[in-house]
């Protein structure tokens, strides 16, 4: 009697270890499957840089709008950003996520209040438009499909973002450039002598694009679509500007043009 009473507990222990296996055997097709149905998105933040000593930017959330997916928060990773420290081809891993396949039609940063510029060693608030207090919108209109990891680059031109008042403060008026790196090449040089400053612009199909040279005389515009370029570099007056024409442009490409003499 014994040994049936065994034989039936042992009967009942494999037939739950059965409905155990078959239910994550399950669970995993799921998650497979849902992988599959999901692109991943992974954005980056870059900077164009500008003539000040610090520019920390308070990044509170990221999400996106999506045709399919309406508005969906990524996983961000909120902080204190300072875009000095992201020029010249550095960037930084500030949210990703899944999301349905389809077509995504915007990026929203949300700020907080902490955002500050530094000019001369003196640390300024950069105040923030109302328009802005709802998130910064920047439209991307890209198609995604399933399976597919994307990478979204933000090119935060700190040189143009920030605008002196005339009362004698900053104000936060952001100007991003979205980047698809997948379809895009860069221009990078430098110039001397080290530490002048200067514009740096290339354009091609009457389109420019601007940066400016770091304290080491370096600078790098990313984001250029396939093409030829012609690249001046305009420096702070006595120092006469430099043209380099017919620079070709491939997409995962950075072409270097070398040390420019001002």
């Amino acid at each position: 009697m014994k040994k049936l009473h065994n034989v039936k507990k042992s009967s009942v222990m494999i037939n739950i270890m059965h409905v155990l296996l078959i239910s994550i055997f399950a669970l995993f097709i799921t998650s497979c499957n849902k992988s599959k149905d999901k692109a991943h998105l992974a954005v980056q933040l870059t900077d164009a840089p500008g003539n000040f000593n610090v520019v920390n930017i308070d990044l509170a959330s990221v999400e996106i709008t999506g045709d399919n997916t309406g508005v969906v928060l990524l996983n961000a990773k909120p902080g204190i950003y300072n875009l000095l420290d992201l020029s010249n081809g550095v960037s930084t891993l500030i949210a990703n996520g899944d999301l349905d396949a389809g077509t995504v039609s915007q990026i929203r940063l949300i700020l907080g209040t902490n955002n500050s510029v530094t000019v001369n060693n003196v640390v300024y608030p950069l105040a923030t438009p109302s328009a802005l207090q709802s998130g910064l919108k920047l439209q991307v209109n890209k198609k995604f499909e399933p399976g597919v990891s994307y990478n979204i680059l933000l090119d935060f031109d700190a040189n143009q973002s920030i605008v002196l008042q005339g009362n004698g403060q900053y104000q936060l008026k952001p100007v991003i450039r979205t980047i698809d790196t997948a379809i895009s090449g860069s221009i990078k040089g430098s110039v001397t002598p080290v530490g002048a400053i200067a514009t740096v612009t290339a354009t091609a199909n009457g389109i420019s694009y601007s940066t400016v040279t770091n304290s080491s005389g370096m600078f790098l515009i990313a984001g250029l679509p396939a093409g030829t370029y012609d690249i001046t570099v305009t420096p702070i007056l006595p120092l006469l500007p430099v043209t380099v024409t017919g620079k070709t442009v491939a997409i995962g490409i950075s072409t270097d043009i070398g040390i420019q003499v001002l």
